[in-house]
């Protein structure tokens, strides 16, 4: 099986392609995988094909889109708080080529099962509690005006058989090692990764904001179900919220302190950023993940799992 990559040398691009490498959750086994990025992917194995691009470049996406793909991993965009300051980027890249991707699907002789990661941004402010998966789109960022109109283009061809797509909306993923991305929702890593590693944090949202979050090993995880969800289940539906833990900053706090002392929990102040504040305001807290579930999809147990998860990550990259 033959497995294109997106995004390749991301956070998620990486994992995914070392969960596939491990053949992760069974299926059948990866020949050849086409690490695709702005940057080589940073996997040495003889099966990791890395191929250096933009996606913006319509030449680029139809050198990678090879007779032998299988399945895609559209995991490549240009991410929220850049997709604010970079209208006209954030567009191109999260949309333009994206529909010229799923043209290079189109003509393959097979459909590719193409996983798209979208986001819960799509959704829009003065959200029910517990919102459907079905709820009206009201986007009110670049970004997720770009995943909207996306999600429909990957619905659209499905439906027309070009692809046999799925797209996914991730919860925000927490906590990412590393350093503050361009991501408006970098900080709900920040309040428990900066002060693990004895660095002062600041919270810019209310402390009761409630946020949608997943750990990377579960997103991981589901996005790997998602390559191998059949058709059918779909039911014509290809559109997925994915699971999550509706949770607070000050939960996500109180957790920390729980798991890593006060003195941890003293590192991270609270300064209301409006403008980060206004958009994450938009952002639904908690969603009706009951279909995701049904077909298979997973979810973390509570918030102390997912700062256990990174700290013990920490520890073993350390020895």
């Amino acid at each position: 099986m033959t497995v294109l990559v997106t995004g390749a040398a991301g956070f998620l691009g990486t994992r995914v392609i070392n969960a596939l490498l491990a053949n992760t959750g069974g299926g059948p086994p990866v020949s050849r995988i086409i690490a695709a990025d702005i940057i080589a992917c940073p996997i040495d194995n003889l099966r990791v094909e890395s191929r250096a691009g933009t996606i913006a470049d319509p030449a680029f996406i139809r050198s990678i889109v090879e007779p032998d793909v299988d399945v895609v991993f559209h995991l490549a965009a240009v991410l929220s708080g850049q997709s604010e300051t970079e209208f006209d980027l954030g567009l191109q890249v999260n949309l333009d080529a994206t529909r010229t991707l799923l043209e290079a699907c189109r003509a393959l002789r097979k459909p590719p099962r193409f996983v798209f990661s979208s986001t819960v941004a799509v959704f829009g402010a003065d959200l029910p509690d517990g919102v459907p998966e079905d709820s009206v789109l009201h986007p009110l960022s670049s970004y997720g005006t770009a995943k909207a109109m996306t999600e429909l283009l990957v619905r659209e061809y499905s439906r027309r058989g070009f692809v046999d797509g799925i797209a996914v909306r991730l919860a925000t993923v927490t906590v990412r090692p590393g350093k503050p991305n361009s991501a408006l929702s970098s900080f709900v890593s920040g309040i428990i990764r900066e002060p693990l590693a004895g660095i002062d944090a600041v919270c810019p949202v209310p402390l009761d904001q409630p946020l949608w979050v997943t750990s990377p090993a579960v997103v991981i995880g589901n996005l790997m179900h998602a390559a191998r969800v059949p058709a059918a289940a779909l039911e014509g539906n290809v559109t997925v919220s994915l699971p999550g833990l509706s949770v607070t900053p000050e939960q996500m706090l109180a957790s920390l302190e729980h798991v890593a002392g006060s003195e941890a929990r003293a590192r991270v102040r609270c300064e209301i950023d409006p403008y980060v504040a206004r958009i994450v305001a938009t952002w639904p807290g908690a969603i009706d993940d009951s279909r995701a579930r049904r077909l298979g999809f997973t979810s973390d147990r509570d918030v102390d799992d997912i700062v256990r998860q990174y700290m013990f990550e920490s520890l073993v990259k350390e020895y």
